[in-house]
């Protein structure tokens, strides 16, 4: 029988699996020798010489990694990484004539980011502007960068980590109560132009219009996604208008029958390309490429080879580069400025995938694409992608993690039938031998999202888990990404119900082919992940254990106290006022009386998403039904647990859990 360690504990630094845990991190991210293990944030200079992307460098694990900014040579691969004395430095984006490089850095205060201009030589900072900057572009002559700013206290997405920006009431006493009225005039999202020449930035925006994401047309007029108010569910009935800078006057361009995102402007501003999609979280748009005609006012939706587009980008005014999905395919191609708007891939693989949350590529100037690849077993790399062609410049593999036999589990696609006939996918993690393993479903968040072939250290516990020959698998069902709008839509209303046996089928076929063992079955997840892993047990006992992390428990609670009310009305399709009949009937909460599973919570006090008293509410019913329950809240964490050294503590502390439960044959080290 494995040992784990007691999860009841407030302090576990001291055992076995905690440092085993440890060690796996310390060998991923390397830790105290500033080499740049991870990176986000790719942009190709304009002569197609240079990359320059945000790199991440773990200084030691008791902390989030600071980041720099990072370049590298598309001909030799060479890498520099420029320093900063304090704080982080992100999102690197050139100028139009590549001699000058704009970022985002909080070096002068910790979590605010403002703008900086290098030339290589001497690195400036912009002035200040009142909020913490998110994005920035430049326009299309290189004399104004366009800024989008939350305020200072604004909610970030769930994908952000679901907590709030930087606030501003350090000069009040500590007892001064916090004060919501829901017209705070410091939670809007605003934008912001800096003049170059004038170094000066001013705000652009009307007030009573809150700014999600923009971009340039042209160089006199910004699109935007808009709404009314600042609250982040208000995103959900967004839509895209076009903003006159000179006069401010604001006019629809595009009113979504479901979301809208990734916005890109083509150079002259004739041209906007943008995604439709159905969405449930901010910031993960994954749908449908169109192309809108500006001054015409007509759309015309790209042919993608039924890839769900995240991310487009305009190579030069004729030439619009993408990146997508495609069932387990991530997919890079491009796409001619004349109608029929038709795409043709670049590559297309299930071998290795690209970007973060979703895939995002850059633009080179003749043509392929630079992006941030990886591959369960395969560190983050610098990639190039060409007609047919790909390549590795610059891998990013601390020495450990790229040394051969660093993990001796192997992910393969798995395939199964839904009870309605639909076949569903997902990624299956296997320990070597035979089976039938011990296996943890691991299910993703949003629910519309999906998993796909990622580096072992995005994957909390798995490579752990294999080590002790647990196999876990990464369901995608209905409602996935990558399997085209209508595929997502079926999960909009019904949270909960068919999806629910979309899960348990995989089970089934799991155990039917000889991997699962079916006495020895976990589950576990974060957001969507967190409620559905919470779901399941109250309608099935076949589970010996479940890990819900960030999880919703009860959706009247959840409409009530999260940032995203919206979002549950839109995606249970139920009414508050109605008794709550749905709100209940897909609650955990209220279906505690059925649990047999030994459960282990793990939440963020900070999160605003899925907020804390969500776990709390199930943990305590469990208890009331004499079910083992264990809650580790912690304190300054957000949405999903996620930065250091508390993802070293949860994954222990999840691991352990199944080590306990599933009592593996296997036990390494």
């Amino acid at each position: 029988m494995a040992q784990g360690l007691d999860v009841r504990r407030r302090n576990i630094r001291d055992t076995v699996l905690y440092r085993e845990v440890a060690r796996f991190y310390d060998q991923i991210h390397a830790p105290g020798t500033d080499r740049v293990t991870d990176a986000a944030d790719i942009a190709v200079r304009p002569d197609g010489s240079v990359a320059a992307f945000t790199g991440s460098i773990y200084q030691n694990l008791d902390r989030p990694p600071v980041t720099r900014i990072c370049t590298v040579s598309l001909k030799s691969g060479e890498l520099h990484v420029h320093s900063s004395a304090t704080g982080s430095d992100r999102l690197p984006r050139w100028s139009p004539d590549g001699k000058r490089l704009a970022f985002l850095s909080d070096r002068r205060e910790a979590g605010n980011f403002q703008l900086y201009l290098t030339d290589g030589a001497a690195t400036l900072a912009a002035p200040e502007v009142d909020g913490v900057i998110e994005y920035l572009h430049w326009s299309a002559d290189g004399g104004s960068i366009l800024l989008g700013v939350a305020g200072f206290g604004a909610d970030f997405a769930g994908c952000q980590g679901g907590h709030k920006t930087l606030g501003r009431d350090g000069e009040l006493p500590a007892w001064t109560p916090a004060i919501e009225s829901g017209g705070e005039e410091n939670l809007w999202r605003r934008l912001f132009v800096l003049d170059i020449a004038q170094s000066k930035a001013r705000c652009i925006s009307p007030v009573g219009t809150n700014f999600w994401e923009a971009c340039w047309l042209g160089n006199g007029r910004v699109a935007a996604v808009t709404s009314s108010s600042h609250s982040e569910g208000s995103w959900y009935e967004a839509r895209i208008q076009c903003l006159e800078i000179g006069s401010g006057e604001l006019q629809v361009l595009f009113t979504p029958a479901d979301q809208v995102g990734v916005l890109a402007g083509s150079p002259s501003g004739q041209r906007l390309a943008f995604v439709e999609a159905v969405c449930s979280d901010r910031m993960i748009v994954a749908g449908t490429l169109n192309v809108l005609s500006v001054d015409r006012g007509n759309v015309a939706a790209v042919d993608t080879q039924q890839a769900d587009i995240t991310h487009a980008e305009w190579r030069d005014d004729n030439h619009l580069t993408y990146a997508g999905i495609r069932s387990l395919e991530t997919v890079i191609g491009e796409m001619e400025a004349r109608e029929p708007f038709v795409g043709r891939e670049y590559w297309a693989s299930r071998c290795k995938t690209i970007g973060g949350w979703n895939p995002v590529c850059a633009p080179l100037p003749a043509g392929g694409a630079a992006a941030i690849s990886e591959a369960y077993e395969t560190p983050p790399a610098i990639s190039l992608f060409g007609p047919g062609t790909e390549g590795t410049l610059l891998s990013l593999a601390a020495p450990a993690a790229g040394e051969t036999g660093f993990s001796t589990a192997q992910v393969e696609p798995f395939s199964w039938q839904a009870c309605d006939g639909l076949q569903m996918q997902g990624w299956l993690i296997r320990p070597p031998g035979t089976g039938p393993f011990p296996l943890v479903m691991d299910i993703h968040g949003g629910p519309v999202w999906c998993c796909r072939n990622r580096w072992q250290g995005r994957l909390r516990g798995a490579r752990i888990l294999a080590d002790h020959g647990i196999a876990s698998i990464y369901p995608n069902p209905r409602g996935s990404s990558g399997r085209g709008r209508e595929f997502a839509r079926r999960v909009k209303g019904d949270m909960g119900g068919e999806d629910t046996h979309d899960y348990l089928t995989a089970i089934d076929a799991l155990v039917a082919a000889g991997i699962a063992d079916p006495k020895r079955l976990g589950v576990t997840g974060i957001s969507y992940g967190g409620f559905m892993s919470a779901w399941l047990i109250t309608q099935d006992t076949r589970f010996a254990a479940a890990a819900p992390i960030s999880c919703v428990s009860d959706w009247y609670s959840e409409y009530l106290t999260s940032q995203i009310g919206d979002f549950v009305m839109l995606f249970l399709d139920a009414d508050p006022a109605a008794q709550h009949r749905r709100m209940s009937d897909r609650s955990p909460a209220m279906f505690a009386h059925q649990v047999r599973t030994p459960t282990l919570q793990l939440t963020g006090a900070q999160d605003q998403n899925t907020p804390p008293t969500q776990a709390l509410e199930f943990h305590r019913g469990l208890l009331m039904q004499g079910v083992t329950s264990v809650l580790a809240t912690y304190p300054t964490a957000g949405h999903g647990v996620r930065t250091f050294p508390e993802v070293i503590d949860a994954t222990a502390r999840y691991v352990s859990w199944m080590l306990q439960h599933l009592q593996p044959e296997v036990i390494r080290g």
